[in-house]
């Protein structure tokens, strides 16, 4: 590729006869070399301005996979939490069914253990009360006796 230095230094042979105007031919290469160093200080600030633009795209590519991996680790993290909570859960249900069932058999116990000591207290009443009316009987027929003699 030319440079425009290189277009500036450009010299043509002169012909004897019928040959360009030099003057015209300096003229529209003066004009052609301000323009094509022009295009040429373009082009190279477009691909100082690309490769910056490719870097910054990379930068962000790279930004754009760390908070996709962070995303996804954010959402592994919050799944094993809940799993977690949710075994949690479980285990505290678990026990309050096992000590709530602790508690129904030993009330049952408890229940079973007042009724008997309650039937047991009605068969000594019961018991009482026979000797309480045999006594009273005996006690009757001793009077009956002591009123007949």
């Amino acid at each position: 590729m030319y440079t425009p230095l290189d277009i500036e230094n450009k010299k043509f042979a002169k012909q004897m006869m019928n040959g360009y105007s030099v003057e015209e031919v300096d003229n529209f290469l003066d004009e052609l070399t301000l323009d094509y160093e022009k295009l040429y200080k373009e082009s190279n600030e477009n691909k100082g301005k690309l490769a910056e633009l490719e870097a910054s795209l990379v930068k962000y590519r790279n930004l754009e996979s760390t908070l996709q991996n962070t995303l996804v680790m954010a959402q592994s993290t919050a799944d094993e939490i809940k799993k977690v909570a949710q075994q949690q859960a479980d285990q505290i249900i678990k026990e309050a069914q096992g000590t709530a069932r602790q508690q129904v058999m030993e009330l049952e116990q408890q229940i079973t253990i007042k009724t008997k000591e309650l039937d047991d207290l009605k068969k000594q009443f019961d018991v009482y009360k026979a000797k309480m009316e045999s006594l009273l009987i005996s006690q009757l027929e001793l009077i009956k006796d002591v009123n007949k003699e």
